[in-house]
C-alpha cells in the first residue's frame, strides 16, 4: 500500500505517478475517498471526546433532563457516525488495496515499447545449420511431454521426464548454490498459503483471479515464494543491526493465467506450475539501492556462467509490477524462437509489502518504528532458463551439448 499521508498531503504528486503505472486506476476516487474517511474520523474523534466528557457529569445526569437529553443525541449521532466510517473504511480500503505502488521518479513512462536497455552481456549465438524450437528439439531428446501432462492434469501443464526431470533439478541445485554463495540464506516454505499471505504481498484483492484456490480449506497455492517469504516477518521489528536479512527458496508456483498468448509463448515459456528458485530481501530504505544492485548481480552470475547471451533492462512504468517502485529484468536470447525472453524480473517494492504485513525495524531500541523496504528477484525461473540452454547448445542433429558444469550435477542426480 502507499502513504496515506501523502496521499493526502500531495495528491498531485501520488495521482502523476499512479496514472504514469496504470493509466485506468481511478485516482481520484481513492484520493476522495480517503480525504472522506479522515474527515469522517474527526467527526467521530469529536463526538467520543463529548461523550467522554459528558459521562463525567454521570450524578448530575440523575437530575438534568436537558443534560441527560444532550447526552443521549450525542451517542445516538456517535452510533450513526461510527457506522457511515466503517462503510467508507470498507470501500476505500477495498480500493485502497487495489492501487499500485509508486514508481522511482525516473523510471520511464510507456509500455514494453519504452522499457531501457541498460546492459548488454556476451554476443547471440552464431549456428552453421537452421536452429529449432525447443518444442522441435524435444521430438529428438524427450525432455518433457505435454500430452502426458494433459491427461493427468489439464493443459498448458508439463510433464519432465528423465534427463529433462535431472536438468531441472541441476539447475535448481546450481542456482542455490550460487545464491548461498552471494549470503542468502535458503529456506523451503510451504506451497499452499492462506488469504492473509496473499493480501501482505500485494497479489489480494487485485490477482485473486490469477491464483489456484483449495476449495474449502481457505488455502491457495503459492504464486511465488515471494509471497510467502513476505509474511515469514509479518509484524515484526527489526533492529537497523540486523538488517538485511537475505532469503533464497526454490519452490514450483502455480499461476491461473497461463494460456491465451500466442505462438511465440507455447512450450514452456508460459504455464500454470513451473519451478522458479527466488531472491528475497528485507532491508532499511537505505539499504535499498545496494541490495536491489546485488540482487540483479547474483541473478546475472548464473546466466553468465552458463554462458548465454542476455539484455538487462529497466522496465517503464506499465511494464513494471503492481508492487514494485523499481524493476529490472535480465531477458535471454532465445536463438530457436530469435527473440529475447525475460528469466528473471528483480523489483524494489520499498515500503509496499511492508505497509502491509507491518514489517518494521529501529535504529535503535528507543527510536519510534519505521518500515522496511523489501526486494525480490527470480533466480531463475527455471522452464524459460532450460528453454534457452536447449536452443543455445542445440547442434547439428539436433541433440542438446548442456554445459559442463550442469552435467556434473545431472550425473550426481541420476547416480
Amino acid at each position: 500500500m502507499i502513504d496515506r499521508l501523502l496521499l493526502r498531503e500531495k495528491p498531485d504528486y501520488c495521482r502523476q505517478l499512479i496514472l504514469k503505472k496504470d493509466p485506468s486506476f481511478p485516482i481520484d476516487i481513492l484520493i476522495e475517498l480517503e480525504r472522506k474517511v479522515y474527515e469522517r474520523l474527526q467527526d467521530v474523534e469529536r463526538l467520543r471526546a463529548e461523550k467522554n466528557s459528558l459521562a463525567q457529569h454521570g450524578p448530575q445526569m440523575k437530575v438534568d433532563g436537558a443534560l441527560r437529553q444532550k447526552a443521549q443525541e450525542v451517542r445516538d449521532s456517535l452510533i450513526g457516525e461510527e457506522k457511515a466510517l466503517k462503510e467508507l473504511e470498507e470501500k476505500f480500503r477495498d480500493l485502497y488495496l487495489r492501487c499500485p505502488n509508486l514508481l522511482d521518479e525516473d523510471v520511464p513512462a510507456g509500455g514494453k515499447e519504452a522499457n531501457m536497455v541498460i546492459k548488454v552481456w556476451g554476443e547471440k549465438p552464431s549456428f552453421s545449420f537452421d536452429v529449432l524450437h525447443h518444442m522441435a528439439l524435444n521430438e529428438k531428446v524427450k525432455f518433457f511431454d505435454f500430452q502426458a501432462a494433459a491427461r493427468m492434469t489439464g493443459s498448458q501443464f508439463v510433464f519432465y521426464q528423465t534427463e529433462g526431470a535431472q536438468l531441472l533439478y541441476a539447475l535448481a541445485l546450481y542456482m542455490l548454490q550460487n545464491n548461498q554463495r552471494h549470503g542468502y540464506r535458503m529456506v523451503l516454505p510451504p506451497y499452499l498459503v492462506n488469504e492473509e499471505t496473499l493480501q501482505a504481498a500485494s497479489n489480494f484483492p487485485r490477482f485473486r483471479d490469477a491464483v489456484y484456490a483449495v476449495d474449502d480449506e481457505h488455502l491457495f497455492l503459492t504464486p511465488t515464494s515471494e509471497v510467502n517469504l513476505t509474511s515469514l516477518y509479518r509484524d515484526r521489528v527489526f533492529l537497523a543491526e540486523e538488517l538485511p536479512v537475505r532469503h533464497t527458496s526454490w519452490t514450483s508456483c502455480f499461476r491461473r493465467e497461463a494460456g491465451g498468448y500466442g505462438a511465440m509463448e507455447r512450450g514452456l515459456i508460459r504455464i500454470h506450475q513451473f519451478e522458479k528458485v527466488e531472491l528475497y530481501a528485507i532491508c532499511t530504505p537505505q539499504q535499498a539501492k545496494e541490495e536491489h544492485e546485488r540482487m540483479l548481480a547474483c541473478a546475472e552470475t548464473i546466466v553468465q556462467s552458463l554462458g548465454l547471451h542476455y539484455r538487462v533492462s529497466l522496465l517503464a512504468a506499465q511494464d513494471a509490477s503492481f508492487a514494485a517502485a523499481r524493476t529490472y529484468d535480465i531477458e535471454v536470447w532465445m536463438p530457436g524462437q530469435k527473440t529475447y525472453m525475460e528469466v528473471s524480473s528483480a523489483s524494489n517494492c520499498s515500503t509496499f509489502q511492508a505497509r502491509r504485513a507491518d514489517i518494521r525495524y529501529r535504529s535503535t531500541p528507543h527510536d519510534k518504528s519505521q518500515l522496511v523496504y523489501t526486494l525480490n528477484t527470480s533466480s531463475l525461473a527455471l522452464p524459460r532458463l532450460m528453454v534457452a540452454i536447449m536452443e543455445t547448445y542445440q547442434d547439428e542433429q539436433g541433440m542438446i551439448q548442456v554445459p559442463q558444469v550442469l552435467k556434473d550435477l545431472m550425473k550426481l542426480i541420476g547416480g
